[in-house]
């Protein structure tokens, strides 16, 4: 927050508010008097209560927990995460009767801090990914709570995301005492918003460490039948409204790996330029499963795989088929949310870091068939944050003055032909398919 106040010359009597997004799941639990962390933060791609959610299955939970949730059970929510941090605290800590500790995801630790401890508070969208939330009630659900050991005293207040949480302490940050903080949404609620998916039937997709399709459904609560999730969103005031997500858990995580263990490339954006060097990946099929496969899938056990390798299999070969593996996942979603919702996909709204690449992007409009829409500011995560923060406070009137600030950097119309999409389509679900059976 320094180095931005100082990088524009900026000073922090000028703030109007703060806007805050974070992963949505990874989780934190901390003293309520010392307001120090009981245990490292779990990251939301951990496994480690991957045996307390299949005890949950085996005891017939899972209908139930999707019927309030929207969601899953899958460790990759926080209640589970949850309950593990619960039942590893320390022995001295347990024994205290005067405090009990706190528990959020990485926003309400940030809010916590940054208010000096006076506020322990979430958003709607965030809540709504804890696997504890009823998101029909719009409250922390008892039952819920009783089965998996959680006390609702521990967990925050929950506000929607374009509200007051608080305002900063003094000292805080090194920012002076006051400033409120009005702007909270888990990262995918975020950019769907700084996209301007304001509306029932408007999506996009975020191309991070994972890839995120979220399509906003407005007042229509849809669970689904092919492993899509339920969530909330945010609707043009930033109130709740429903929304229907495709989670996949790498995406720009496998260009990573192949910088930084494979060491095939010296940075990410030289994956581009290898992908381009070839005309297709001879055949290639790279299934990125390192912590299984997310929607629809959602097998924890699949494991990463490359298929095809041949004598004549080069480094871009493998570089190529790991960007094109990144928007088969989008389409293994894509297709599902059509056909679950009715909702025909006739362009794409995209963002975050790996949609600068220009190779998949044009990927993704060919074996999508539509155009894909690349803003601007392609960092539309934070942008939402702020837009969520300056619509409370009233540095925007309305929903339509912040759709001015929206404008599409380039757009990428397909140009591949049906057979050769579905025939390459064909081969990446026969990937699939073996890396679920290792």
């Amino acid at each position: 927050m320094k180095q931005a106040l100082a990088a524009k010359k900026i000073k922090a009597s000028d703030i109007a508010a703060i806007g805050i997004t974070n992963q949505r799941e990874t989780t934190v639990l901390w003293d309520r008097k010392t307001g120090k962390p009981l245990h490292n933060a779990i990251v939301w791609q951990c496994r480690r209560t991957a045996p307390i959610c299949e005890d949950l299955k085996k005891k017939g939970y899972s209908g139930l927990f999707r019927r309030k949730t929207g969601l899953i059970i899958d460790p990759y929510f926080s209640g589970t995460k949850i309950k593990w941090l619960l039942s590893n605290l320390s022995q001295s800590h347990t024994s205290r009767s005067d405090t009990s500790p706190c528990v959020g995801t990485m926003d309400t630790w940030l809010i916590w801090k940054l208010t000096g401890g006076k506020a322990h508070a979430t958003d709607y969208t965030n809540a709504s990914r804890t696997l504890i939330f009823n998101i029909r009630q719009k409250k922390w659900d008892g039952q819920l709570l009783k089965i998996l050991g959680i006390p609702e005293a521990i967990l925050p207040e929950v506000k929607p995301s374009s509200s007051i949480f608080g305002y900063t302490a003094k000292g805080a940050c090194g920012l002076p005492a006051g400033i409120p903080i009005s702007g909270v949404a888990g990262d995918q609620q975020a950019a769907l918003f700084g996209q301007g998916c304001f509306s029932e039937g408007e999506m996009k997709n975020t191309y991070g460490t994972g890839c995120f399709l979220v399509l906003n459904t407005g007042k229509k609560f849809i669970l689904s039948n092919k492993g899509l999730l339920t969530t909330l969103a945010c609707d043009a005031r930033g109130l709740p409204c429903y929304a229907q997500e495709g989670s996949i858990f790498i995406a720009g995580a496998a260009i990573q790996w192949l910088r930084d263990e494979l060491k095939i490339i010296g940075e990410s954006r030289e994956s581009e330029k290898r992908a381009m060097e070839c005309v297709d990946t001879g055949g290639v099929y790279f299934v990125p499963a390192f912590v299984g496969l997310g929607a629809p899938y959602w097998d924890p056990r699949a494991r990463g795989t490359i298929t095809g390798i041949t004598r004549g299999t080069q480094r871009r070969h493998i570089i190529r088929a790991a960007l094109e593996a990144i928007a088969y996942e989008v389409k293994d979603v894509a297709d599902i949310m059509e056909k679950e919702t009715g909702n025909r996909l006739k362009s794409l709204k995209v963002d975050g870091g790996a949609c600068g690449n220009s190779f998949l992007m044009q990927f993704q409009a060919d074996i999508l068939g539509i155009k894909i829409i690349r803003p601007k500011i392609t960092e539309t995560t934070a942008k939402g944050a702020a837009m969520l923060a300056g619509l409370a406070v009233g540095f925007w009137k309305s929903s339509a003055e912040l759709r001015h600030t929206l404008a599409a950097g380039k757009i990428f119309s397909p140009r591949m032909k049906a057979g050769q999409r579905q025939a390459l389509y064909s081969g990446w679900l026969a990937a699939v398919r073996k890396a679920r059976a290792l």
